[in-house]
């Protein structure tokens, strides 16, 4: 089958980008609103660009009436973020954060009336003035630096300033290097529609010189 991008409406092309572009890692990003209650929400065009600088990227679209999200919103107003890498035991709460709220209505205050607040607990974040979710295995604090415009998605980019990692997730290799275990990362992908995928077999290639 040959599909023609020209010929697609932007829903089927969406359709047909996010079924075949597989799996995606998802952000789970917390910001703050402008009456300072804190905004959550789940993005999957998201995805490490530099390692110098450390930077990531979010491609944050508009809702259907074409005003824009609360978090890049927030984002580029209080210039921070903390990205959360959930894990596949999150993916009803995570998901549940992905409802379309009125503008400054926090997320984790409505999913907190379903689901248990202590799933939504916060603590701490090194490197932020905002709090990260207690039970997420890895954080980073981020810093926006600028937001490109494509299409209708304000692509944003941030900076990397630190890194929270539950210490279940590390060890050390024979070298003494900080290694992260993908299997107790455990980290939700999405991929299209509805659905997601929890990491299955883990396979371990050598890269070429």
């Amino acid at each position: 089958m040959h599909i023609d991008f020209e010929t697609l409406e932007p829903t089927a092309a969406y359709a047909m980008l996010t079924q075949t572009i597989v799996p995606r890692p998802v952000a789970w990003v917390l910001s703050r609103n402008e009456d300072d209650s804190l905004n959550l929400a789940p993005y999957s065009y998201f995805n490490a660009i530099s390692a110098n600088p450390p930077m990531i990227m979010l491609s944050i679209g508009k809702h259907a009436d074409g005003r824009e999200k609360d978090t890049r919103r927030n984002i580029e107003a209080r210039s921070e973020c903390v990205v959360h890498i959930a894990h596949t035991d999150q993916a009803e709460i995570m998901n549940a954060t992905a409802a379309t709220l009125d503008a400054g209505v926090p997320e984790i205050d409505e999913v907190s009336k379903t689901f248990n607040p202590e799933q939504l607990r916060l603590t701490s974040m090194p490197g932020s003035s905002l709090p990260r979710l207690a039970e997420c295995r890895v954080a980073f604090a981020c810093r926006h630096v600028q937001t490109h415009e494509v299409g209708p998605q304000g692509v944003v980019f941030a900076s990397v300033s630190d890194v929270w990692l539950d210490d279940s997730i590390v060890d050390e290799d024979a070298k003494g290097r900080v290694r992260v275990s993908a299997a107790a990362l455990d980290p939700i992908a999405r991929l299209g529609g509805g659905e997601y995928v929890a990491p299955g077999r883990i396979i371990s290639v050598e890269r070429p010189k």
